[in-house]
């Protein structure tokens, strides 16, 4: 799912938003990535893009220590995952993640922290249409919008389904965090339309180059007669 304002598309389609946060940052996973949390203004659309703020929510606090702080956990998830990756690849063994992955342990208790705070109260209020929409029972802090994402990442890390089903894309150029939900668990991109039409795009003109090159290999060169001289 891909959600944005004006130019900037963001993608969700990840399957958990601990792991949508991730793709923000510079070290993202998708070709030619770049830091997508550029500004206060750039996280305020995130928050609201990613529905963890309703549209036209009021964030008068939101700062630059804002921004700060969701890059910084936004870091800390991205350790936890990789280091989760070893661990189901067989690379690292689990009593010495701490030695194989440096700074693990201080990442799983600063995303433990922030998962203990309390996070934003919903409440369904009458829209100008009448229809119930959601908003929230105060203006949302730092904390716990904070609390939201580090929630989510606890309860992938801790849920057995979901931990076994994490990813990283396999495009040659790419390597964004995914959970498999396919059937068969065989999902190999982190998008089909985007990493996977990539690859399929590359493999057709490896194709047609090495049919190509085949074929002048075969042609013989034409003798020339002696009329033609």
């Amino acid at each position: 799912m891909a959600a944005g304002r004006g130019a900037y598309v963001w993608r969700f389609d990840s399957g958990r938003i601990c792991l949508d946060l991730v793709a923000t940052g510079p070290a993202g996973g998708t070709p030619r990535a770049r830091e997508q949390l550029d500004g206060p203004g750039r996280l305020a659309d995130w928050l609201t893009a990613a529905r963890l703020v309703p549209p036209g929510t009021a964030l008068s606090a939101l700062d630059a220590t804002w921004l700060t702080r969701f890059r910084e956990l936004r870091a800390d998830v991205d350790r936890l995952m990789s280091a989760q990756l070893a661990l189901d690849d067989g690379g690292v063994d689990p009593a010495s993640v701490q030695r194989g992955f440096p700074g693990y342990g201080n990442a799983l208790d600063r995303v433990n922290s922030l998962a203990a705070e309390a996070p934003p109260g919903p409440r369904a209020v009458r829209g100008e249409s009448g229809a119930l929409v959601r908003t929230l029972s105060a203006e949302p802090g730092c904390a716990g919008l904070l609390a939201v994402v580090a929630r989510d990442a606890v309860d992938l890390l801790t849920d057995p389904a979901a931990r076994g089903a994490l990813r990283r894309c396999a495009g040659g150029a790419c390597h964004r965090l995914y959970l498999d939900t396919s059937r068969g668990g065989r999902r190999r991109w982190c998008s089909g339309e985007v990493c996977g039409n990539r690859e399929r795009v590359a493999r057709h003109r490896r194709r047609t180059a090495s049919t190509s090159a085949a074929t002048t290999a075969d042609e013989k060169p034409r003798r020339i007669s002696a009329k033609e001289i």
